[in-house]
Formats: C-alpha cells, sequence, structure tokens
C-alpha cells in the first residue's frame, strides 16, 4: 500500500514537472510545484471552502462545457480570483474557445486546454497580456479544480486552464497547520496537492468529472517536448455557455484590464 501511495506521488511530481506554460517554444503548460510548507495567519478551521458546497452560490457562476465526449458543468468563483473567472467568462461569451481542444491530457493528473492554436503554444487572456496569480485559502487543486495554466512568470496567465483529474489519495503529508481539515478529507479522493499555491484554482466541476476521466484516459502519443501527453484524436470544446450569473453584477468588477495586467512579465520554459 504504502508503495503505491509512493507511486502515485512520483508520477505526479513528475507529471507537474512538465505542467508549467509557456516554454522555449512559446507553450503553456502547468508545472512542478511543491506542496505548501508556509502556515497560514489564517484560522483555516474558519474558512470557507466553496468547492466543497453543495449547489451553486447566487454569487457564483454556473457554466456549461459542451464537448466532443460530453457535457462537464463548473462552478467559479469570482470573489476568490475575479480576474481568472472575467477571463474564462468573457472568453466563452466571446466564443474564444469554440472549437479548440484539450491538447495535452496526462491521465492521473490532469486534462489542459483553451489555447486556439491546438498545441500549447498560443492563446491570450481578454487584456492581450499576461495576468497575475491569483491564491487563496478558500480555494485548492483537488479532484476536479478548474485552474489557470501559466509559464514559470507568475504573470503569464492568458487563456489555457486545466482540470485536475487524478483521482488517487493524495492525501498523506498535508498537515492541518497548512491545509483545512476537510480538504486534507477532499484530498482523499484525488487531486494535486503539489500544486496549490502555484496556480489560479477559479472553478469546481459539478458535473461531468466522468467525462473527464474519459478525456484523461484518451489514447496518447509523444509531443514535441518528449512528453507522452498529445491526444491522437483530440476532444473538442464545442461551446461553453453561462448558465447562471452571480446576482451581484459587481462580483468581478475588481478585476479591470489597468489592474490585470499590471507588471505583466514574458517568460518561457519547458515545453509540451
Amino acid at each position: 500500500m504504502q508503495l503505491k501511495k509512493f507511486m502515485i506521488g512520483a508520477a505526479l511530481a513528475c507529471s507537474a514537472l512538465i505542467l508549467t506554460a509557456c516554454n522555449s517554444n512559446n507553450e503553456t503548460e502547468t508545472s512542478e510545484s511543491s506542496a505548501k510548507t508556509t502556515e497560514s495567519s489564517v484560522d483555516l478551521s474558519k474558512v470557507d471552502l466553496p468547492q466543497l458546497d453543495e449547489g451553486v452560490a447566487a454569487d457564483e457562476y454556473l457554466v456549461q462545457m459542451d464537448t466532443s465526449e460530453g457535457t462537464i458543468q463548473m462552478k467559479l468563483f469570482p470573489k476568490q480570483a475575479p480576474k481568472a473567472v472575467e477571463n474564462f467568462v468573457t472568453h466563452a461569451k466571446d466564443g474564444y474557445y469554440n472549437g479548440t481542444t484539450f491538447h495535452r491530457v496526462v491521465e492521473d493528473f490532469m486534462i489542459q486546454g483553451g489555447d486556439p492554436s491546438g498545441d500549447g503554444t498560443g492563446g491570450e487572456s481578454i487584456w492581450g497580456e499576461g495576468f497575475k496569480t491569483e491564491n487563496s485559502d478558500q480555494l485548492y487543486n483537488i479532484r476536479g479544480a478548474l485552474a489557470m495554466a501559466r509559464s514559470q512568470s507568475r504573470s503569464s496567465n492568458g487563456s489555457q486552464f486545466f482540470i485536475v483529474q487524478n483521482n488517487k489519495n493524495v492525501s498523506d503529508g498535508l498537515a492541518i497547520q497548512y491545509y483545512p481539515e476537510r480538504i486534507i478529507e477532499a484530498y482523499q479522493n484525488g487531486g494535486a496537492p503539489n500544486l496549490d499555491g502555484e496556480y489560479t484554482v477559479f472553478g469546481q466541476v459539478t458535473e461531468g468529472m466522468d467525462v473527464v476521466d474519459k478525456i484523461a484516459a484518451a489514447e496518447v502519443t509523444t509531443n514535441t517536448g518528449g512528453e507522452n501527453s498529445k491526444p491522437t484524436n483530440p476532444v473538442t470544446i464545442d461551446t461553453i455557455s453561462i448558465l447562471q450569473e452571480p446576482s451581484d453584477s459587481k462580483a468581478t468588477d475588481s478585476s479591470n484590464s489597468t489592474e490585470a495586467t499590471e507588471n505583466s512579465e514574458t517568460t518561457t520554459t519547458s515545453s509540451n
């Protein structure tokens, strides 16, 4: 059992090594990050954890992603990640993601999409420049989390995103000084805690994890970066529809173009 858990952890770490975004080929991915090691100054036993709540709150979005493999519904958290949510919702409304593919899939880790070029080298934010990574003590890379992919620069978020798919227990070693107890319990059902604090989590799958699992299990071949993650028959995102908008129309007001592009940087890292 311990050997099995070690192998799962090692596999996640290896996959994360290549999950960063923008490499020498200008490719967007998601990179290796270590588990949280800085104790929070917040009382984690009292924080709201919207990913774990049933249903969709009045201050959250509900979106539906129709793919060639099936439908995925996700709730989005504009209060915790205003820029990422505004960016994703605006792109969705504009049809930016229509016809794009999940160009990178790693079973027992995540599926990645949102690149109009279809190979991980393209895509941009609604502001035309990268925006800063948003971290929250309320959001984590548990199974079903929706997060932004980026390069080594924390200000390089663009259009690409990923959905955490791993369904193996990764709760071992997570301490209550760094994680809410309910999140540690959630990690028993899967996730990628090694990404916490490094990538902007801005949503959570509410329906359709079976579709995510199917996409992750697709036959893959080696991509240009040497990773075995390029689908031989990529799943297509047909449309993304907004089923519910926050009752408070100001939910994403704090995410404006000036603030979003502040200190934007351009960097490159490993390939897809």
